[in-house]
């Protein structure tokens, strides 16, 4: 029996005790799915925690899309399980009891490990609760673990793959699979087509939840962690505006960039972890300006299937489509359910951004994790200097070839530049007048709702302005590969895009289970 086979018999096997025992298939289940199973006893949390547990014990040591599990899950689970039997409020509904990953760089003051995906980091422990941790918790979820992440959220090497993680290959060999070899450092796996790229950073996330190995997850975001694993994985992917969602507790790479979303099946499951985790957070001040954005009510006013209708989106087919051929029935989508489709729109300065942004970036990220690493209780690290010295170690010690290929030279470039100098602040100025002059013209001139693009290509241009963007299951190629569509707008946009999102997502159904192609 091949790999493929193996799983999905696996799936299959896992998914028919749950009905068998109960009347309601987990695999796939949306977040109000799950809930009307819980009112209608034919579920619990427990039973939905052991779940996916099961599934990640045996898709896990082939994906690698999860670091660690919660060894406390099981008991958050029997507590939500108990509050909906004495009916404290709130816990029958939103995510109350509903098992969530969060990506290896999000905090939790548990008995988890928050490390980035790095070695450096094992052991070290956090002062508090990530924010966006906090409001899922005080929201009921449950935290299920970490998903893996490509190491330091990608930021560490120009030549790291996506999906390259110290930390990844830490699991032994399963029984399921004994001609597998799990060693440290191997990369994740995309669900669909294994030998393709999952993308990253965000990698684990969306395996996990593309997967089924979690109801929902969390991602973070820089410059298309979120949007290209998403697209990659055939998920949803919520890229928010920046300080819409805290960074508190977050390892960063750039406060000004940084920002933090759900990866889910449905726009309405991210939705819902949209709505839990926006808002103000003492411990990161962009949240102050970020939290005028969130309209009373919350997001989830906004799931229309009529939400297209009016809405116009912005078509720049030239660089964006030239390489996708199968958008032009998307699009026809689009009209029929009443959107004006702006075409063949030009951003003049488009490429312009990058040595730019990366300067700004290497430049921010110094500072900003030596912060956070000083922040820690314990560490085996306090600086990046440490950090350059704990991988220049490992890699000697370890002799792994592939570690000592990548190196770090990210890393090295951040530890050598001294402060914001002259050019750091002339990179910030071109940046912002790159993104007035480019797509925030494009938008208010032509009176956009969202710009429209395959996959995460544009998430440079939604990065440098801080913009949100929100990526859709487009189809499959010929391999069986997913790609997504995305819809990106101004700053606090969120609900327009969410109209748009839910409503081509209710007209195509594109989404389904990964096929794990060797």
């Amino acid at each position: 029996m091949t790999i493929s086979s193996q799983i999905l018999a696996f799936t299959l096997i896992a998914s028919l005790c749950i009905m068998q025992s109960s009347g309601f298939s987990i695999e796939e289940a949306t977040i109000d799915g799950l809930q009307l199973a819980f009112k209608q006893n034919q579920l619990t949390s427990r039973q939905l925690v052991e779940f996916y547990i099961r599934q990640i014990h045996k898709l896990n040591p082939l994906l690698r899309g999860v670091i660690e599990v919660n060894p406390d899950a099981l008991t958050l689970a029997d507590k939500a399980d108990q509050d909906r039997r004495n009916k404290v409020p709130g816990s029958s509904v939103g995510l109350h009891g509903i098992p969530i990953l969060l990506k290896d760089n999000i905090a939790t003051k548990d008995k988890l490990n928050t490390t980035a995906g790095s070695l450096a980091l094992l052991g070290s422990i956090v002062p508090r609760d990530a924010g966006v941790a906090a409001k899922l918790r005080k929201a009921g979820a449950i935290i299920l673990g970490k998903a893996s992440l490509s190491e330091w959220a990608n930021f560490r090497s120009y030549g790291a793959p996506s999906g390259f993680c110290a930390r990844s290959g830490q699991g032994k060999a399963s029984s399921n699979f004994p001609n597998q070899e799990f060693l440290c450092c191997k990369s994740l796996q995309n669900p669909y087509v294994l030998s393709a790229d999952p993308c990253g950073s965000s990698s684990g996330s969306g395996i996990s939840v593309a997967a089924n190995m979690a109801a929902v997850s969390l991602g973070t975001e820089t410059d298309g962690s979120i949007l290209c694993p998403s697209s990659a994985n055939s998920v949803v992917g919520i890229k928010p505006t920046v300080g819409l969602t805290s960074r508190a507790g977050v390892i960063p790479i750039s406060p000004r960039q940084d920002t933090v979303g759900p990866m889910c099946r449905t726009v309405a499951d991210a939705v819902y972890v949209l709505d839990a985790i926006a808002g103000f957070d003492r411990n990161d001040p962009a949240t102050k300006a970020g939290a005028k954005y969130i309209p009373r009510g919350g997001y989830k006013q906004f799931l229309k299937p009529d939400g297209l209708k009016g809405k116009r989106l912005g078509i720049v087919r030239d660089p964006f489509f030239t390489s996708y051929s199968g958008f032009d029935h998307h699009f026809q989508t689009l009209r029929q359910k009443g959107a004006v489709l702006i075409d063949n729109l030009r951003i003049t300065n488009l490429g312009e951004s990058y040595s730019d942004e990366n300067l700004a970036l290497v430049t921010e990220f110094k500072p900003a994790l030596n912060a956070y690493l000083k922040e820690l209780i314990a560490s085996p690290v306090r600086s990046l200097a440490d950090v350059i010295a704990f991988n220049n170690k490992f890699s000697k010690q370890a002799s792994i070839e592939k570690i000592k290929e990548y190196g770090q030279g990210i890393f090295e470039e951040a530890e050598s530049i001294k402060g914001f100098d002259a050019s750091y602040k002339a990179a910030l100025q071109n940046l912002t007048k790159i993104s007035r002059d480019g797509f925030e013209k494009l938008m208010r001139k032509n009176k956009l709702d969202a710009l429209v693009t395959p996959d995460s290509s544009a998430s440079s241009i939604l990065a440098i302005g801080g913009h949100p963007g929100i990526v859709v299951p487009a189809g499959y190629d010929k391999e069986g590969l997913p790609f997504g569509i995305c819809f990106g707008g101004l700053r606090g946009s969120e609900p327009k895009l969410i109209e748009i999102a839910y409503s081509f997502e209710q007209a195509t159904n594109i989404r389904r289970p990964p096929s794990f192609q060797a």
